[in-house]
């Protein structure tokens, strides 16, 4: 990542490094998070977090952080980093000159005259990360301690010191290896050059204090226990490399690991290459089952609906890869059955499985074969819908969906104060019933073509032409010249909402084509920002365009205000469809400024939102596969549409 430039002046200031943070992941689910100077200030971070079959496929943080402290000439010099309450401790980001990302997160140390250099390497197919420690000058020889934090706990908790906690060690090659507590793996710590020894001293570290936590109002506070330090002399030009892993390896073997690890990682020359690269790491390979991760560090893994929606773009738009398309399609379908076909609160989720596969055919998969694969699916998801199936979502005689459950969020936009929903949206749904027609008007297209199943061509044609019939005059409202975003038994809802979007966006939708503009107008006047799709307009007293405080603060701004990328998705299809090529600067315009974010919030990623108001600050997920995926889509869109392409 070369394009990626920082301030290098301000590496120092923690205003401005802590809010800068690495990120790494890989296809066993293991991740490494922390800021750019390896202060961690969120309980999810640190170096290296792995997914636990044993207790249920969580992820859980074994290593907060290491360490490293310089012996020269009797002085000792610190350079890790930790708050306390107020106080920074030790100050080691004082000692910062420089931070690159390329190909790997690089920091660089200046003490006097010695110069020292941090690498970290998250390994791509196993649970491990290797440091590569580099003493690159220095007017003498150096005594180097590496103390390392340990956590052993679920990335969502926090620990306290206990009697529970193993403190002691086990000796392997180079190293240590350690267990707080039964049942968890071991974590195996050993360094490549056979001068360094563990000197044992276990210590707990208490009040160790994530300030991002604090600033939510979250309980912030854990204690670490360190174990002892490993200790060793080098001189200059030396370097050490440290693993961390769930088992013991060969010492002798750690440069090569290293050296030819880096070699083969992809050379990121540009944006697009950022998001081919993003959206090959949330794709998790699990045991050799592939799964969309839906952002970092704290977001899960096989989500139904982040799945459906991020699916198209991380793989048929990221490198045309069809083949984990329809793996990841299969596993997600085996796994979520009783969503898909039973109950879910997010009752618009299922029906993207259409629009998926709309998004493959139009990609080139021959859609005879697509509808031999899935019909079964997409027909069982439609009955599903029908009355007496489902108890939170049905179909009325008028062929709408009704979707209620008191205090239930019953869509993606389900935040919740006190048990109670921001955004409860009960009754019809405008994107939900929207999905609902272009996935009847799919299947009965699919299967007149290649099921030719009479029976169902004969019982669901009525109901597509009911839902015609009555979806326009429950959604438009004339005076505002847009949809109303839910309509229940006191009438339209009329806050304005990206929600209308999707009903430009599918491929069969259910308004009158003369209607769709002002539509799009509407939305583009209250809801496009250059950070994505507001998720309601300014003009709304419930609007709050800053997305910070509190758990509450930042709930009430989460869709009611807070702009969102993977929105641009559909607005920017919709663009193209009222506008044609000429859209296509506009299109660019729109996602030029997420480029010029990377070098802030996850370095490297792309967000889950952003602020609604000027100057619109990264928020949420520091990585996200529906940002990820929209903008993919968005610039495939672009190709598409380019007047000039060949």
């Amino acid at each position: 990542m070369a394009f990626l430039k920082f301030n290098k002046a301000e590496l120092v200031n923690l205003s401005y490094s802590l809010k800068r943070e690495i990120i790494s992941a890989n296809k066993t689910g293991a991740y490494c998070n922390t800021s750019i100077v390896t202060c961690n200030t969120r309980r999810y971070h640190g170096l290296l977090s792995v997914t636990l079959d044993r207790f249920g496929g969580d992820k859980f943080l074994l290593l907060s952080a290491i360490d490293e402290s310089f012996i020269v000439n009797g002085k000792q010099f610190n350079l890790g980093i930790h708050c306390y309450g107020d106080i920074y401790e030790p100050r080691g980001h004082k000692y910062v000159i420089d931070f690159d990302a390329d190909p790997v997160p690089t920091i660089t140390y200046k003490v006097g005259e010695i110069e020292f250099r941090k690498s970290l390497l998250l390994m791509p197919d196993s649970d491990r990360i290797l440091i590569k420690y580099e003493l690159v000058s220095s007017p003498a020889k150096a005594t180097l301690q590496l103390r390392p934090f340990l956590a052993f706990r679920n990335i969502h908790a926090l620990t306290q010191e206990n009697a529970s906690a193993d403190t002691g060690f086990t000796p392997v090659e180079g190293g240590a290896s350690f267990r707080l507590y039964p049942n968890f793996p071991n974590l195996v710590l050993q360094c490549s050059r056979s001068g360094f020894r563990f000197v044992p001293s276990p210590d707990w570290y208490k009040g160790i204090t994530y300030s991002d936590e604090y600033r939510r109002g979250f309980d912030c506070k854990e204690d670490l226990l360190v174990p002892g330090w490993f200790e060793g002399s080098m001189k200059e030009g030396d370097s050490l490399i440290v693993s961390a892993s769930l088992a013991e390896e060969a010492p002798a073997g750690f440069k090569r690991t290293f050296d030819a690890t880096v070699a083969k990682m992809p050379d990121i020359q540009g944006n697009r290459d950022q998001l081919v690269h993003w959206a090959d790491l949330f794709i998790c390979n699990h045991n050799g089952r592939k799964k969309i991760t839906a952002g970092f560090s704290w977001m899960y893994t096989g989500l139904l609906r982040e799945t459906l929606i991020a699916l198209p773009g991380l793989t048929l738009y990221a490198n045309g890869d069809t083949h984990t398309f329809e793996e990841i399609l299969d596993n997600l379908i085996a796994d979520e059955q009783d969503r898909l076909l039973r109950r879910t609160t997010q009752v618009e989720a299922p029906l993207y499985m259409a629009s998926v596969l709309q998004a493959y055919i139009r990609f080139g998969a021959d859609p005879a074969k697509v509808w031999k694969k899935y019909g079964p699916t997409v027909k069982g998801i439609l009955e599903s819908y029908l009355p007496g199936c489902r108890k939170e979502v049905t179909m009325h005689p008028n062929g709408l969906l009704w979707a209620q459950m008191d205090r239930v969020a019953l869509s993606w936009m389900n935040a919740y104060i006190d048990g109670n929903p921001v955004t409860e949206r009960a009754g019809y749904q405008v994107e939900t019933n929207s999905l609902w027609y272009n996935s009847i008007c799919f299947a009965l297209e699919m299967e007149a073509q290649y099921g030719r199943n009479k029976t169902f061509i004969s019982k669901w044609n009525p109901i597509k032409d009911r839902v015609k019939l009555n979806f326009q005059p429950t959604f438009w409202n004339e005076d505002r010249g847009c949809l109303a975003d839910y309509v229940d038994n006191y009438g339209q809802n009329l806050e304005i909402r990206p929600n209308q979007l999707v009903t430009l966006w599918v491929e069969y939708s259910p308004l009158d084509e003369m209607l769709e503009p002002s539509v799009f107008r509407v939305v583009s006047n209250e809801l496009e920002t250059r950070r994505g799709i507001r998720t309601l307009s300014p003009r709304d007293e419930k609007y709050k365009g800053i997305y910070e405080g509190s758990q509450i603060d930042r709930d009430l701004a989460y869709h009611q205000g807070s702009t969102r990328t993977f929105l641009l998705e559909y607005y920017v299809k919709a663009g193209f469809k009222l506008n044609g090529p000429s859209f296509c600067n506009k299109a660019e315009w729109l996602i030029k400024s997420f480029y010029e974010d990377l070098g802030k919030h996850g370095v490297g990623a792309f967000s889950e939102l952003y602020d609604g108001d000027p100057p619109q600050e990264p928020h949420g997920a520091i990585a996200s596969a529906l940002s990820t995926a929209a903008l993919l889509a968005v610039e495939y869109m672009i190709n598409e549409n380019r007047e000039d392409r060949p």
